[in-house]
């Protein structure tokens, strides 16, 4: 996958999205408008847009599906994205750039989810629309040809919130929620988490301060708990993925920047461990140097082998070592030092 791609992988940064939030309110059910120049989709990419895959009281709630236009017979695992934003900003177009790549391959099923914002709603409206879209997934795997069992999740920052709470929380009856395909489950296969906050109270320790803090009442953790963090503790366990680690949980790739200034980099060693304790098979990587968003080959790679192990069956290693975020990969055909080689055959 390209640099490119991997840029758009960072969501825009969460405080912009704090800033504009207001100024660009959701319409419910409908994404927000399209800003600047849109990516290309790949020509063997399929959208189907604004599926609705629930409803919260009259309002619906949609996702996007993406399909390879040639496929084979046999059941596609689904590689499911949730946008960031802070939870109050951010829509499910973000997630498009992100799935073409893995079903332009022919082997992916796509589905970018929205969520109600905190504009419209608090917690726990968020993960129960999430648990609805899995549950949507399953409910629907004899119309799209998906394998039920075989469904991954990624997201970064709240996105990452939320799917390492679709992680641990498999099975939890109060964050389940009533929007859509009762009977289904809402356990997922595997959890790629970039960035997200795993442990809120924790969180309420760290002194933010390009944006509010963490314990403020205007910080986004705090609208998205309906109040100051420190004054819902009950609900800031209820929402932290830490809360609920178990040994059945399901395998997570956890990437997270060691400079990132918005979540501290403790939130991923929090939630490792807890993983860990439980019994449960979590990788860290550190990105060295990274702050709240990273990309590159490598991060690309470790992405696409993650999902391929645990979606596809390959037989492949996914590295924990450490990736350093100021140093760029070589270019394809460069020696270790950057220099253009000479790759004619002899």
């Amino acid at each position: 996958m390209s640099r490119v791609w991997l840029s758009r992988c960072l969501i825009g940064a969460m405080y912009a999205a704090w800033v504009v939030a207001s100024a660009t309110a959701q319409t419910p059910g409908k994404a927000k408008p399209k800003l600047g120049m849109q990516p290309r989709m790949p020509d063997n990419v399929l959208v189907d847009r604004d599926v609705e895959y629930g409803r919260a009281g009259d309002r619906p709630l949609l996702l996007h599906v993406l399909r390879p236009k040639d496929r084979g017979e046999k059941p596609l695992p689904v590689v499911v994205f949730i946008h960031g934003g802070a939870w109050r900003a951010g829509s499910r177009d973000a997630g498009i750039p992100q799935l073409a790549p893995f079903v332009a391959t022919g082997n992916y099923l796509g589905v970018s989810v929205g969520y109600r914002l905190t504009d419209e709603a608090i917690w726990p409206a968020q993960i129960h629309d999430c648990k609805a879209a899995i549950r949507w997934i399953r409910a629907n795997a004899a119309k799209y040809n998906l394998d039920p069992e075989k469904i991954g999740v990624w997201g970064s920052s709240a996105g990452g919130h939320l799917v390492s709470l679709l992680g641990t929380s498999g099975g939890v009856k109060e964050l389940e929620g009533a929007n859509g395909s009762p009977g289904q489950s809402s356990r997922v296969t595997c959890v790629v988490d970039f960035c997200g906050p795993s442990d809120f109270l924790e969180f309420a320790k760290f002194k933010r301060t390009a944006m509010p803090p963490t314990a403020s009442p205007q910080s986004p953790e705090s609208l998205l708990l309906g109040g100051p963090v420190l004054e819902k503790q009950d609900l800031a366990r209820q929402a932290s993925p830490v809360t609920y680690a178990s040994a059945d949980d399901p395998p997570f790739l956890i990437m997270h920047g060691t400079d990132d200034p918005l979540v501290p980099y403790n939130q991923a060693e929090l939630l490792y461990a807890a993983l860990k304790k439980a019994g449960a098979k979590p990788l860290l990587v550190r990105i060295q140097g990274g702050g709240h968003g990273f990309g590159g080959p490598e991060v690309s790679q470790r992405v696409r082998a993650f999902f391929d192990k645990h979606l596809r069956g390959q037989d492949v290693t996914v590295s924990e070592s450490p990736i350093d975020a100021s140093k760029p990969a070589p270019r394809k055909g460069a020696d270790a030092k950057g220099r253009a080689k000479d790759t004619r055959t002899r």
